[in-house]
This record gives structure tokens, sequence and C-alpha cells, in this order.
């Protein structure tokens, strides 16, 4: 099985996770399309891009389960319950080994940690979820400049960003 189909079936798996939550569903398949999209763009190796993807498609897994503890589902409570969901997401899949499973969940588990970025899957992850929250969001236009200015780093993330918003 191919990689590509590998990530396939984890995306249909993801909808099948978020069956009926359109927004959702349509929030992690944009993420996933800009993160492989900047990863391409910023040379990333065929095993990190496949990570960066996996981690992509499932970013947002731990909203379910911290809605359910919580009662919100703010963006620690995402990183401290998505890697237990995505787990079994990933087993039901196959096609993940042992250091992969590992790589995606830490990613997953930081994916709202904008300080001590040192690695580009974690940074590219971060500036295609904020390239969608940008719009979903609503963020002011300052907003959207800071976080440009702070966090951004990919020569391609940052020139989307500025197309997106003519800044």
């Amino acid at each position: 099985m191919t990689k590509q189909a590998t990530l396939a079936r984890l995306m249909r798996a993801m909808i099948k996770y978020d069956c009926g939550d359109v927004p959702r569903i349509q929030h992690f398949v944009k993420v996933h399309n800009f993160a492989r999209i900047i990863g391409i763009a910023e040379g990333l190796g065929e095993e990190e891009l496949f990570v960066l993807e996996a981690a992509a498609i499932l970013h947002d897994i731990g909203i379910h389960a911290a809605e359910a503890k919580y009662g919100n589902c703010s963006g620690k409570h995402q990183e401290e319950l998505g890697p237990d969901e995505a787990k079994k997401i990933l087993k039901e899949v196959s096609g993940f080994d042992e250091n992969q499973t590992e790589r995606i969940c830490w990613l997953i588990a930081h994916h709202h940690t904008y300080t001590d970025v040192t690695s580009a899957d974690h940074r590219i992850l971060l500036e295609a979820d904020f390239l969608v929250n940008s719009f979903e969001g609503n963020v002011s236009k300052e907003g959207i400049i800071s976080f440009c200015k702070n966090v951004f780093r990919s020569e391609s993330a940052i020139a989307m960003l500025s197309d997106m918003w003519n800044i």
C-alpha cells in the first residue's frame, strides 16, 4: 500500500470520526492541504511529509474528548487528549509504524504550542492551521500580521498568508 493510499484511508477514517460535523471536517481537510503544499514547497522529505500530512489530518482529534471531559475544546485540552484518540485511529487504519505514530502524536500534542518551535513539521502544522483559522476564526488584520511576524517562518506560508489577506 502506498503512503498516499494510507493517507487517503486516514482521511476517510477521520471524516467518519467527525461524522455529521461538516465544519470540523472541512477544517482538517483544508489544514491538510495547506500543510502538504507548504511541506512540498519547503522541501520536506517523503517520510517527514507523510508524518506531517497525517498529523494535519488528525490535529484536532482531541476536540470531542475535550468537550466531553471539560465542556470546552480549548487548545490545551485538545493537545492533552488528542494523542490517545489519534493512536486509536492510526491503529485502525494501519500503515503507520511506531516512530511515525509517536511523531504524529507529538505534533498533535503541540499543535497549539507556539514557543520553542524548532522543527519544520511542527512549524508547518502551526502555519497551515493558522492559514485556515485566520479565515474561519475571523481573526483581525492586526492579529494576522502579528501571528505572521511572530510564528511564520516558511517562505511559502508567509507568501500564502500575505496573498490571502493582502498584507
